[in-house]
């Protein structure tokens, strides 16, 4: 691929063939069973053309297309594991790599951002990317300082991609639906589309990168690399290695994989009490699992640390999570039904044209919240299933209650990342301590204490 593909014509050809060739290789299928072929051996081989073509086109194209990719990618595990397997292969390559714009056009962009004598700003500059994704990718490189970085460059024409993708997918978003059962993606590709103007801005993400970065320096917990430099389409900040989230889902051990997992619960929460910003992009290519201090080795996993990368979407939220949240939750694990219930009217949850039994309402609520309810709760593939099933079936009481209620629009970037978080956790197969964070960063999840006379 010689460059961004940025002709509507051209991306709108390659998207529209997605849905044309899922059909064409039902029918395909079909042939070979009336040929012979079993079944099961034509539905795996026919699993895998449709995951390859996922990748190939999504990657391929990248803007809008890929940022869909990404974002469904942390919903892999609500899949039945009988077609996990070809879409997690796909999807997870989604997270890390797609493949890369040519050095020259790199090059161009560099010059026309930085000046054409860029290459004085680095003693070491390395053509190959080290990541390529939805709307840049990332170069290793060593800062004129002798400081290690990351350079991420603005691929050209990103801005145009993203809107025709977006408007494109949303066409046929319904032929999409299989990928996710139960999930409706039109709303989610909406939601994308909103947020397109921010995320090309790396004014805006060198902002929140560096609010990020300071709040979180010295910590135990948590590193972000710092902001070296920003120009419009390039981005420096400090370099990170560490291990991709991706591979931990894959190879991580029992431990690693705990460890990631509270580090990551403890980022959601902590985030937005103490920035005032909500990490708004949490699949598992932008995180890394980093080794303790120095001569810290033999602490073990306690001491691994979680590296947190791109900051292009946020959602800014002053005063922390909404405390409307964690008051429902404590109402809700404590069966105050009457009060969820109002909590839920007053947000706008519930339309006001819409009567709902409340006792329903909390039914429908206290298999979701399972985790907040134990002190420490095993997630695991199989429960993020059984929760998709619960409320995809049309035929369920939960179903049909959860059609009833309402996402108002301040609660849609939260209500999404929490969602890909437990995604992700359940990915993870990770048991989290997960009522400990919420103590201690959800505002209203601990009872108020009454003030000392």
């Amino acid at each position: 691929m010689s460059d961004l593909p940025r002709k509507a014509v051209t991306r709108t050809a390659k998207l529209a063939a997605l849905p044309l060739g899922f059909a064409g290789r039902a029918t395909w299928g079909l042939g070979k069973r009336i040929g012979g072929k079993s079944a099961e051996l034509v539905t795996r081989e026919l699993q895998q053309r449709t995951a390859d073509q996922l990748f190939k086109v999504l990657g391929e194209l990248k803007g809008g297309a890929m940022k869909l990719g990404q974002a469904l990618s942390v919903f892999e595990s609500a899949l039945p594991e009988e077609v996990a397997g070809p879409y997690r292969a796909a999807l997870t390559r989604l997270q890390e790599a797609a493949p890369p714009l040519p050095a020259g056009t790199v090059h161009g962009v560099l010059a026309e951002r930085l000046g054409e004598e860029w290459r004085e700003l680095f003693l070491e500059f390395e053509d190959k990317p080290s990541a390529a994704a939805s709307i840049g990718q990332v170069h290793r490189a060593v800062w004129h300082d002798g400081r290690e970085v990351a350079v991420k460059v603005q691929y050209p024409g990103a801005g145009a991609a993203l809107l025709s993708d977006l408007t494109q997918l949303s066409r046929f978003a319904r032929l999409l639906g299989p990928l996710i059962p139960g999930m409706d993606l039109k709303p989610l590709i909406t939601e994308l589309r909103d947020r397109v103007a921010e995320e090309l801005d790396y004014g805006l993400e060198a902002e929140a990168q560096r609010r990020h970065a300071q709040e979180f320096a010295g910590d135990p917990d948590v590193v972000v690399p710092d902001v070296v430099h920003q120009s419009e389409q390039v981005l420096v900040t400090e370099w990170m290695d560490g291990v991709p989230l991706s591979e931990v889902i894959a190879d991580g051990t029992p431990e690693q994989r705990d460890r990631a997992g509270q580090l990551l619960a403890r980022f959601l929460f902590s985030g937005p009490a103490r920035t005032g910003l909500l990490h708004a992009d949490p699949h598992p290519g932008n995180f890394r699992l980093l080794p303790g201090p120095a001569g810290d080795d033999e602490a073990g996993a306690g001491s691994w640390r979680l590296g947190v990368l791109d900051f292009g979407t946020v959602d800014r939220l002053p005063g922390g999570l909404p405390e409307t949240i964690g008051t429902c939750l404590r109402m809700t694990l404590a069966g105050e039904a009457e009060t969820v219930y109002e909590l839920l009217c007053a947000e706008g949850f519930v339309k006001k044209s819409i009567a709902l039994d409340p006792d329903a309402v909390l039914e429908y609520l206290l298999p979701i919240i399972e985790p907040a309810e134990v002190d420490a709760f095993g997630f695991t593939r199989g429960w993020m299933r059984s929760q998709a099933a619960r409320i995809a079936d049309p035929r369920s009481p939960a179903h049909q209650l959860g059609k009833q209620m309402n996402l108002p629009p301040s609660y849609l970037l939260i209500h999404r990342v929490t969602l890909s978080t437990i995604g992700v956790l359940c990915q993870l197969g990770a048991t989290v301590r997960l009522r400990d964070e919420l103590a201690r960063w959800l505002p209203g999840f601990t009872e108020p204490q009454a003030a000392e006379a």
